[in-house]
């Protein structure tokens, strides 16, 4: 083997790739590693997003790792919150010696006569390129693009005056005191930017073209302040981790099954947070709970914010930009001194790595997920990717554990490499995933795709992705062992 191989490379070290390679310190001590990650730091979103009062949309008792204890009393924890966590992980596991800063993977090659991976890196600073091998990849690299977010093509954007901001290049030195902002977005992090600068603005409007469905939860879990007191600390964790990933799956599925009462419920829900202001026409989706992410306000901070008369809400659509801010369609103007566009991200599958094998290239928009965590006919490649409807870290843990299950497999039967193939030919094709969302729209050409049933199915369901990744055989007969 060359100096530069190691048994498996993460690509990635914030929360997925950090897990990762805390659990194969836990439970394959024996494989070498090396995680390679783009930037300076470790961290991920939460080290690259700067905007105010960037937080955890899921708590943290299924957010966090479920080998590490959440500590803190607040349930939805702000970046600086999960970034210390995230570090302690590091240390406690000696992550941190084994990642290479500044290395951005480019490209992925298998060799099927060798049985390895050969990964080229590009040194962020200098753009040398380095050759690793290795026997695994684990794609922690996350769903989209760190380079930039995604901004709508704005008429007249180019006539104002003021500061257009977007929150993933957050200005380090952006003044917001006494100023008026205009906040262009409904999803998480317009409900995470608006009440955190409205007590610090002058005011500040969200600006959204259609509703979201927005609850409030308190950050503060009494019956995880109880269970902490009562049990010893990982027993507590675990215990609270159970009973939130019960409740959400609980909420969800009810509101796949029960849309219409659970549309009421959480619109009275609103509208009791927002006292005398009239919950229509902003907080009224015109689709069903869950079709699109459902947004949280921790302690209802956006529901005080608006019936304190600190920060407001319209429901339109913009016309176009002037001077001095956003004119909608009806006519009226939304002046402003700084307009923050929180429109989303720009999906990028596997960090945008160019896949081959054998040096014939390998288009993934074609493939099907496998298990949810590798893809049809690339061996050795795992991928860590979450739920969209629960917390990001309940799939790549159990990711982890399929993996750990993996390996012990592959060691007794003296095999090298796992390849799932598609041998059924009625297998059908559908969206791999299943949110109406906009970025997801606007990937849907580049994504791989799921298929009608298991194990291509991607269920977004804890128990059942338990059973499959946990519990059911490794050798399934679509998995091919060489």
């Amino acid at each position: 083997m060359d100096s530069n191989y190691y048994d498996i490379i993460i690509i990635g070290a914030g929360l997925s790739g950090i897990g990762a390679a805390c659990h194969l310190t836990r439970k394959s001590q024996e494989k070498s590693y090396l995680i390679l990650e783009s930037r300076e730091t470790l961290g991920g979103t939460w080290d690259l997003f700067k905007y105010p009062g960037v937080r955890s949309d899921s708590d943290m008792y299924t957010f966090g790792y479920s080998f590490k204890t959440w500590d803190d009393a607040r349930s939805f924890a702000d970046a600086p919150s999960i970034l210390k966590y995230l570090n302690e992980a590091s240390r406690e596991y000696n992550v941190i010696d084994n990642i290479a800063f500044n290395q951005r993977a480019i490209s992925y090659n298998y060799s099927s006569k060798d049985k390895l991976w050969r990964i080229t890196s590009a040194d962020t600073k200098t753009e040398a390129k380095i050759t690793y091998s290795t026997r695994f990849i684990f794609n922690c690299s996350g769903y989209y693009s760190y380079d930039e977010g995604y901004t709508p093509k704005y008429k007249g954007l180019e006539n104002y005056k003021g500061d257009f901001v977007h929150p993933q290049k957050w200005p380090k030195n952006l003044k917001l005191n006494n100023k008026k902002v205009v906040v262009i977005g409904s999803g998480a992090t317009a409900v995470t930017i608006v009440p955190k600068i409205a007590k610090t603005v002058s005011h500040v409007t969200m600006l959204q073209r259609s509703p979201t469905y927005i609850g409030a939860l308190p950050n503060k879990d009494v019956i995880a302040k109880f269970l902490k007191f009562i049990l010893p600390k990982k027993i507590a964790h675990k215990a609270i981790r159970i009973k939130n990933v019960l409740l959400d799956m609980a909420f969800f599925n009810a509101c796949r099954k029960w849309p219409n009462t659970m549309k009421k419920y959480i619109i009275k829900k609103a509208q009791k947070e927002l006292g005398d202001v009239p919950v229509y026409p902003h907080f009224t989706p015109n689709y069903n709970p869950w079709e699109q992410r459902f947004c949280l306000a921790p302690d209802g901070d956006l529901f005080k914010s608006i019936r304190e008369g600190s920060a407001s809400i319209e429901t339109a659509k913009i016309n176009h930009f002037n001077q001095t801010g956003i004119v909608l369609d009806s006519g009226k103007e939304l002046t402003a001194d700084i307009i923050v566009s929180a429109t989303g991200l720009r999906i990028l599958p596997l960090g945008g790595v160019s896949i081959s094998i054998d040096q014939q290239p390998f288009d993934i928009s074609k493939l099907y997920v496998y298990k949810g965590c590798m893809l049809s006919d690339l061996p050795n490649l795992f991928l860590f990717v979450g739920y969209t409807n629960a917390s990001w870290t309940l799939k790549s843990d159990l990711t982890s554990e399929y993996i750990t299950r993996v390996f012990r497999y592959l060691n007794k039967h003296n095999f090298q490499s796992i390849c799932p193939k598609t041998k059924d030919a009625s297998l059908k094709s559908t969206p791999l995933l299943n949110l109406n969302s906009g970025y997801i729209h606007r990937a849907k050409n580049i994504l791989p795709n799921q298929g009608d049933k298991a194990p291509w199915r991607v269920y977004q369901n804890y128990i059942l992705d338990y059973k499959m990744l946990r519990i059911d055989n490794i050798n399934d007969s679509f998995a091919s062992f060489n």
